[in-house]
């Protein structure tokens, strides 16, 4: 969807004071980001600190006891059809009997509003384009059962991705694949984020990759340089820990350069 005007400036995710607390206990407190046009912004946070939490805020499942959210101009409910969201790996049942292209065509079933109508030429063809640009034409006809983690992870991130989002929300995308499957998991962002905005959360702070444009620690609260670099004071303040190093090289990258070698603690 093309936009003009002042909505071109607008911030795909606004974030504005947001709190949320559960059974007297503070979750989110007064927290506020946002998230421009063209960003790969990177969320990280340890578990338990609100990050599943706030995602479920900018998606409209919850409404927070505080603060206002906007997603693309809109308020996050009426948004929904125009975001892309690739839940925590562990919230599917992968022994489902359907194959590949029917769990990829089943990302259209919102527009088509209902489960039991009958799919589109459009949407078929718009399941064939995600499946041959995330190179899964070839795996198309075969059960989700019979694929590899890697394979699985690129089955769910193509639903996402069949309804043409304007944003991409992933969560803990890359937990339950090896490092060899991560990297190419990466690369397959770095083309896509040059037609989408992404937001990808995660609890390990050595998923940062050196695609990213933009990283923010959350904790209950925000921690930001508003800058692709994690420094050790957010590191600190968001885990509650002193810390001697993260991680080196490449694709990750989070810290300064350090000589040696380290760990954190």
């Amino acid at each position: 969807m093309t936009r003009t005007g002042d909505s071109l400036m607008r911030p795909v995710i606004e974030v504005s004071d947001v709190s949320f607390g559960h059974n007297g206990k503070a979750i989110l407190d007064h927290v506020s980001l946002k998230v421009r046009k063209g960003d790969f912004f990177a969320l990280i946070g340890p578990n338990g600190g609100g990050k599943t939490t706030l995602l479920k805020i900018i998606l409209g499942l919850l409404v927070p006891s505080g603060g206002t959210v906007t997603v693309l101009g809109e308020p996050p409910e009426k948004a929904r059809s125009r975001v892309g969201y690739v839940p925590q790996f562990r919230t599917y049942d992968f022994s489902y009997p359907i194959t590949v292209r029917e769990m990829v065509l089943s990302g259209r079933l919102s527009r088509a509003r209902f489960p039991w109508a009958r799919y589109t030429p459009a949407d078929h063809e718009a399941a064939d384009r995600v499946l041959e640009r995330l190179r899964m034409a070839p795996l198309a006809d075969r059960p989700l059962s019979a694929l590899s983690g890697g394979e699985q992870q690129r089955a769910i991130l193509a639903r996402a991705l069949v309804g043409d989002p304007e944003l991409l929300i992933l969560d803990e995308p890359t937990v339950y694949i090896d490092a060899p499957t991560e990297v190419h998991f990466y690369n397959l962002l770095e083309d896509l984020k040059k037609d989408l905005t992404v937001l990808l959360v995660s609890h390990d702070i050595g998923v940062i990759s050196r695609h990213v444009t933009r990283v923010a620690c959350l904790n209950r609260r925000l921690f930001s340089h508003d800058s692709p670099e994690i420094t050790e004071d957010m590191i600190e303040a968001a885990y509650q820990c002193p810390v001697d190093l993260i991680a080196h090289g490449i694709p990750h990258r989070v810290l300064r350069d350090h000589p040696g070698q380290g760990s954190s603690r």
